[in-house]
């Protein structure tokens, strides 16, 4: 199974009326406001593709863009059983 990787946030500055929603609701602290009091992601990298910044802006200044990447190296006892019942 893939994962999701982040690609950008892109913002749409003439949008974001700077109402700091997204900025409390990211769970990674990726997202801050900048001195013009509009979002800006200062940590991308810390970015999990959660989402919840894109679904509760009011204003839909904010989209993740994402990209699917190899399956993760670190796979679960599901992944284990579910291959090994492929193998029957």
């Amino acid at each position: 199974m893939a994962r999701l990787k982040l690609k950008e946030h892109l913002i749409n500055r003439d949008w974001c009326k700077g109402c700091n929603i997204c900025v409390h609701f990211c769970p990674k602290h990726v997202l801050e406001l900048d001195s013009e009091e509009k979002v800006v992601a200062v940590r991308p990298e810390d970015c999990i593709c959660c989402r919840l910044c894109e679904l509760r802006c009011p204003d839909l200044a904010i989209e993740v863009i994402t990209e699917q990447s190899d399956h993760d190296a670190t796979s679960t006892s599901e992944d284990a059983v579910n291959t090994s019942e492929q193998d029957d």
